[in-house]
């Protein structure tokens, strides 16, 4: 048993080194625990630490590290459509000033569910889910277009969704 908590902890101490960039550098054993967790969000943890070679507290304790350090989530991914939302769209927004402050200013849009900064034709890209067309309209109208320094949009309404993952893994 003693010899299974110093090995935690020595992995602890491995999977938590930070690079140049502030950001956690994650080692192989981290990898492998978030591409399990990619292919099932509900999968054991006794499951996961079989797969990589840790105990289930082992894992346990990696997942909840990895969550703090905002590495990853791990949430319920619904259809919009089966839950009432039947309006998606993209916006391309061109801002004049701050990009960074239009940016702060999507994010705290509950219809806003991402936002990137963009080189490129747009200087943000934000991805909008409605309940409506009405509803789309008065979001981009009457609270996107209506932020100081948002020169134009340009709506890209989807007509059909066909492929939505988040399974890209870790590479």
């Amino acid at each position: 048993m003693h010899s299974e908590a110093v090995a935690s902890r020595s992995a602890d101490q491995r999977d938590s080194r930070e690079s140049r960039n502030g950001r956690p550098q994650l080692d192989a054993v981290s990898l492998a625990i978030i591409e399990q967790l990619q292919e099932d969000g509900r999968r054991p943890y006794a499951a996961i630490g079989k797969a990589v070679g840790l105990s289930e507290a082992a894992v346990r304790q990696r997942v909840q590290k990895l969550l703090d350090q905002g590495v990853m989530q791990i949430v319920a991914v619904t259809d919009p459509l089966t839950v009432g939302f039947r309006r998606q769209a993209m916006v391309g927004i061109n801002v004049e000033g701050d990009v960074e402050s239009i940016a702060d200013a999507l994010t705290d849009m509950s219809e806003v569910e991402y936002v990137v900064m963009t080189a490129g034709s747009f200087d943000i890209l934000a991805e909008i889910v409605c309940e409506d067309d009405d509803h789309l309209l008065d979001v981009i109208n009457k609270r996107i277009r209506a932020l100081p320094g948002v020169r134009s949009t340009e709506s890209f309404v989807y007509l059909k969704l066909k492929k939505q993952t988040y399974m890209w893994g870790t590479r």
